[in-house]
């Protein structure tokens, strides 16, 4: 069977005859005996004694043409899938297995870090991928890894938002580098050491940009924080799941502070985050023998994992074992379930995926 595309092998070679002889083109950087050099241009004239001329300028020019693109390009990969199918061992039907890279290029990251609901849950994968699973990344799942962490230190900068989730994945991020370059002999790493070295450049210069953030005072006409009511501010901070934020949230006024003392805004963030058999292990008790439900809190953190929660997450189908985003403005107007599910009921098939758990799914 013959080959017909074009690749390094055509179009051959090219002869010219000379007084001695029959002598080869060399198009490139070799020069001919009588020390000319043959030019491009040259080649793709009219020249009938060089028959491929034509097709070598034209191969030449798309490969400039695609090295330009390769540099000016972020991403190698341009997909916007909301889903995925995770396979996880060879069937007659199919061979092979989905990867942790492969997830990461065909989802849509880039668009989840722009929705406020996703933004935390897609920083927290990118916090435990730079843990433990950066090594394993594909050359191109690494480019795109990046170019994704760019664009969230980018939305911190600009929008100011959730820089404290930020500063944690970016020192995650800074100490395994460290630790990847130092070690480089001992670890196979994908990609030469000097753009490893490059990166770990790159994510000091993102640390110190969101140390030095400066978030400015909004000047407002209207009611403030100071205006509501007690038992609306009370509201605002029960909704919070973070301690880090209730206690940022008190040092704004002195009716916060007071009310971020409460305990029974810490007893109800403590049974949020544990569990009651948790509780009974770790009792933290005051002088007048009540529990100190604040300090229970922060001795709980130290030996239990909290509880997470997202605005929105990934979705994984139990019955077609499909990873997929669920846009919920559409499933409210069509009733799109996010992917092509074959189940009778596929909203009882679906269950959300923690940042973890998604790590785990391709864990083989």
């Amino acid at each position: 069977m013959p080959f017909l595309g074009k690749d390094w092998r055509s179009p051959g070679w090219s002869w010219r005859k000379t007084e001695h002889g029959w002598k080869r083109i060399i198009y490139y950087e070799h020069e001919l005996e009588d020390n000319r050099e043959i030019e491009l241009k040259e080649l793709c004239s009219d020249n009938k004694d060089n028959l491929f001329a034509g097709d070598v300028c034209e191969l030449a020019t798309t490969k400039r043409k695609k090295d330009l693109d390769n540099n000016n390009t972020k991403s190698q990969f341009v997909f916007e899938d909301k889903w995925i199918y995770v396979q996880k061992g060879s069937t007659k039907e199919l061979h092979g297995y989905c990867t942790l890279g492969e997830a990461l290029n065909r989802l849509d990251f880039s668009s989840a870090i722009q929705d406020l609901r996703r933004f935390n849950y897609v920083a927290k994968l990118f916090q435990l991928i730079a843990r433990s699973e950066l090594r394993s990344l594909s050359g191109a799942a690494q480019k795109n890894y990046f170019n994704i962490l760019e664009k969230i230190v980018r939305k911190v900068l600009d929008d100011h938002y959730n820089p404290r989730l930020v500063k944690d994945l970016l020192k995650d991020l800074s100490m395994t580098l460290h630790g990847l370059t130092i070690h480089a002999g001992r670890c196979v790493l994908v990609g030469n050491i000097n753009t490893w070295l490059c990166r770990l450049e790159i994510i000091h210069k993102w640390k110190q940009q969101v140390n030095n953030l400066q978030i400015p005072k909004q000047m407002c006409n209207g009611l403030s924080l100071n205006d509501l009511p007690l038992h609306m501010q009370n509201k605002i901070l029960c909704k919070l799941s973070d301690a880090c934020d209730i206690i940022n949230l008190g040092q704004a006024t002195p009716t916060m502070h007071s009310l971020s003392e409460d305990r029974i805004l810490w007893k109800k963030l403590c049974h949020f985050h544990f569990s009651d058999k948790q509780f009974c292990t770790n009792l933290v008790l005051s002088k007048s023998d009540n529990v100190d439900w604040k300090l229970m809190y922060f001795t709980l953190k130290k030996h239990y994992p909290m509880r997470e929660q997202y605005g929105d997450t990934l979705h994984f189908c139990k019955h077609c074992h499909i990873l997929f985003w669920m846009d919920r403005h559409l499933a409210l107007l069509i009733k799109d379930c996010g992917h092509p599910c074959s189940a009778v009921d596929p909203d009882s098939c679906h269950m959300p995926i923690s940042p973890q758990h998604f790590i785990d799914l391709f864990q083989f």
